[in-house]
């Protein structure tokens, strides 16, 4: 009976699915993730502990670097207790990018290994320095850069194969690594993210239901690396324009999760707040927080026009949640966007920092809505063929782990 170890610092992530697959052809499985990880169903599940916290390098360039080998060398023992334990797998699938595959083939040498590829860090062409209200361009901070690609070039060293969700994000690793790499995206369960009717929802006690314009903006946390000061800023001029529009912000507001937060202290919807706030009728801007994913699609499900904004980063899981809800969406114009969104085929583009052109784009939606209704439906066609997850990534996941099997 063939057995897989999943392993990775934000588990179970991206593993339900290949879990479950897997588990219904009969493997055995079993899961590394850190001290709060959930569970995968099925699997035998380990935690790794720290001897030391992640953060007391003695090295600024070698701080993350140190974290982490910290997590690494915490991953490896629980590797080695659950060698001892007997299981040794054949294949090991899982996310290098915070240390805790670095030493697993010293633990089992004879195993293949799937990589994630998500991301390598980048001076140019990538989120660094791409927004220059921000971004302090010094040699010392390029460094920083490189330095943070310490572990994880490592750990793709050994790897049989990375998987990477898109083009772009491919793009992003070394030539060396190039010929190893599959471009796979997670995908989305069609079945669940599509878009539902007859219903609104209550906010600041007013019924949303669709009826009026709305639009929507979905961040793990508010932030400008996807874009969150732009769309502030091209708010008053679209409630403005379009005097019944809803604006549903979906979300956490936190300092940071990807970029940096701000340099006078607070959260970034504080800042932004305070830059735009009393330009804005507030009983039509909406701040949800975080939400359900159930509720996550009701609110997609009444957008009028989702707007989506990145850095030259990591694509969000919410825009292909955006595009299965049959959203118009209004995307930045940048490498990650256009990976999947074709203007004016499933979607609109816009340069990244123009938050009139965004304003006045979202406005020409509300006058005539029936213009963009071809987009609603190819935005969920694109992900029907391209990125379903029952139908295109899991069967591709499995053929890639066939192939790797069998190498």
């Amino acid at each position: 009976m063939p057995r897989v170890l999943f392993i990775h610092n934000g588990s179970p992530g991206r593993f339900l699915f290949l879990n479950e697959a897997l588990a219904a052809r009969g493997w055995e499985r079993a899961h590394i993730g850190p001290p709060d990880a959930t569970d995968l169903p099925g699997a035998k599940n380990l935690r790794w502990k720290y001897t030391r916290g992640t953060t007391q390098g003695v090295l600024n360039l070698a701080v993350r670097a140190e974290a982490d080998l910290i997590r690494a060398e915490a991953a490896a023992g629980m590797a080695l207790a659950l060698r001892d334990e007997g299981f040794v797998p054949d294949i090991v699938i899982g996310h290098p990018g915070w240390g805790e595959m670095a030493f697993l083939k010293e633990v089992f040498p004879a195993a293949k290994q799937i990589q994630i590829g998500e991301l390598f860090y980048r001076s140019r062409n990538t989120d660094y320095e791409f927004d220059r209200e921000f971004a302090t361009y010094d040699f010392s901070g390029t460094l920083r850069i490189h330095a943070k690609n310490a572990v994880l070039a490592l750990s793709h060293t050994d790897a049989d194969r990375i998987v990477c969700p898109t083009p772009f994000q491919a793009s992003t690793l070394p030539e060396i690594f190039q010929s190893r790499i599959d471009i796979i995206h997670e995908g989305v369960d069609t079945t669940k993210a599509h878009r539902l009717s007859r219903f609104g929802i209550r906010l600041h006690g007013k019924l949303i239901d669709g009826t009026r314009p709305v639009f929507t903006f979905v961040n793990r946390a508010f932030e400008p690396l996807r874009g969150f000061h732009i769309f502030m800023r091209a708010l008053p001029r679209l409630l403005e324009q379009v005097p019944d529009a809803d604006v549903i912000l979906v979300g956490q507001d936190r300092d940071k999760v990807y970029g940096a937060g701000p340099t006078e202290g607070g959260t970034w919807k504080s800042v932004m707040m305070a830059e735009v706030g009393d330009k804005l009728d507030m009983s039509r801007v909406h701040f949800t927080g975080k939400l359900p994913y159930g509720d996550l699609l009701k609110v997609l499900s009444l957008s009028w026009g989702h707007v989506y904004m990145t850095y030259p980063f990591v694509l969000s899981w919410s825009l292909l949640d955006a595009m299965a809800c049959e959203c118009v969406m209004v995307a930045s114009d940048t490498g990650p966007v256009r990976d999947v969104v074709r203007h004016g085929e499933n979607g609109l583009l816009f340069d990244f920092f123009d938050h009139q052109a965004l304003a006045d784009q979202l406005t020409a939606i509300a006058r005539d809505p029936q213009a963009y209704s071809h987009l609603r439906k190819a935005a969920r066609q694109t992900v029907l063929d391209e990125y379903d997850r029952e139908t295109v990534c899991l069967p591709a996941w499995l053929r890639l782990i066939d192939d790797v099997m069998a190498s």
